[in-house]
């Protein structure tokens, strides 16, 4: 069977057009494809290269677990042709550099410490199949270098941030690698390396609702570790409040964010615009959310505002997010087409290189 029909059956087993397959493959890979170029394939006008091979069988593989056996041969076959293609190269090139990082020693822990400023920096704007391909490349080389607990400690935070280029609704990665994180932290026996690792991992599961659980047990950690102000401690104490509020309790939540303003009034940051950073509007950005789904529509409105005045021009992903929020409390006042139609409409005025898996996901919690 050619490659063009079995991306097309594939295609057509998840439930996808053309145009929902090509904005799939650009949100995860970066890359512009059209669902022209998808049609050429699936009518064996041209054959995918490597790279759309691997984007394929990522994009189509994993959510076919439930097809019938055919279409599993199909799938199988897909994924294999894929590695085949592609998988000499990865190989060589992440074998390479992990064996010249150890050769040469690799990059100072200064250079370590400035690629994950870096990082933190580009994490804004960038989509996650950009961070992704990166930083794994700093994860093969990195692992190469961990003789030191300064090493555990960079090594711990670029798998957080690793974790956070998948959806938190996939616990064979995204909660995998956030606990592997934790324990790669706990190795640096840095108390705000501990601390912040878990407490990042919490805030982005309860801000996706995914994984709620796992985002208490890593919050419950945290603030366990230690109580001292920090960012890692005030990302653990939002992480927990959102739980609470998916879970329906209200008073927990409440309780939460009260804490958290406190811990955020002594740990804020000063309008710097990194992952590795809360400023004034970030912290609204979570309360706007969170207040959302506890249905306080004033207290949301007022986050809402606060964020706006002072988030950077430079970040329109963040300014959907609060349109979103507006959505979500509209869904919830009772108006659910109204408030999906709402949102709908500020996700789609944003650039699809800039949509996020979070704004996806927020997305489903919205039309839900």
């Amino acid at each position: 069977m050619c490659i063009g029909v079995l991306i097309r059956d594939l295609r057509q087993a998840r439930g996808l057009s053309q145009g929902q397959l090509a904005a799939m493959v650009n949100e995860r890979f970066g890359t512009t494809l059209s669902r022209e170029y998808v049609s050429n394939w699936e009518c064996s006008k041209h054959r995918p290269g490597a790279f759309y091979l691997r984007a394929l069988s990522a994009v189509l593989d994993a959510p076919l677990a439930a097809l019938e056996e055919d279409e599993v041969k199909r799938r199988t076959f897909l994924t294999d042709a894929a590695g085949a293609a592609i998988a000499p190269v990865v190989a060589s090139d992440l074998l390479a550099s992990g064996f010249a990082a150890r050769l040469n020693g690799g990059p100072s822990a200064d250079a370590w410490e400035a690629k994950l400023a870096t990082y933190g920096t580009e994490y804004m704007s960038l989509g996650a199949a950009d961070i992704q391909r990166r930083v794994s490349g700093e994860l093969v080389v990195v692992q190469q270098q961990l003789d030191t607990p300064h090493l555990w400690s960079v090594a711990s935070r670029l798998m957080t941030l690793y974790a956070k280029t998948f959806p938190g609704t996939d616990g064979a990665k995204a909660v995998s690698w956030y606990r592997m994180a934790a324990q790669a932290a706990d190795e640096s026996g840095d108390r705000d390396t501990r601390v912040w690792v878990r407490g990042r991992a919490a805030i982005a599961l309860g801000y996706e609702g995914a994984s709620l659980g796992v985002a208490d047990v890593l919050a419950d950690q945290a603030m366990a570790i230690g109580n001292k102000p920090s960012l890692g401690l005030l990302n653990a104490i939002m992480g927990k409040a959102h739980a609470a509020a998916l879970r329906g309790d209200r008073e927990a939540a409440m309780k939460l964010d009260s804490v958290g303003r406190r811990v955020f009034d002594k740990a804020a940051s000063e309008g710097q615009t990194s992952d590795y950073a809360v400023p004034w509007w970030r912290m609204n950005v979570f309360r706007s959310l969170l207040l959302a789904r506890l249905g306080d529509e004033k207290g949301a409105v007022e986050a809402q505002d606060q964020a706006r005045a002072e988030l950077p021009a430079s970040l329109p992903r963040f300014a959907t997010h609060l349109e979103m929020h507006r959505g979500l409390m509209l869904a919830r006042a009772g108006d659910k087409a109204g408030g999906a139609a709402y949102a709908r409409a500020a996700l789609d005025k944003l650039p699809p290189e800039k949509h996020s898996l979070t704004l996806r996901m927020l997305m489903s919690e919205i039309e839900a």
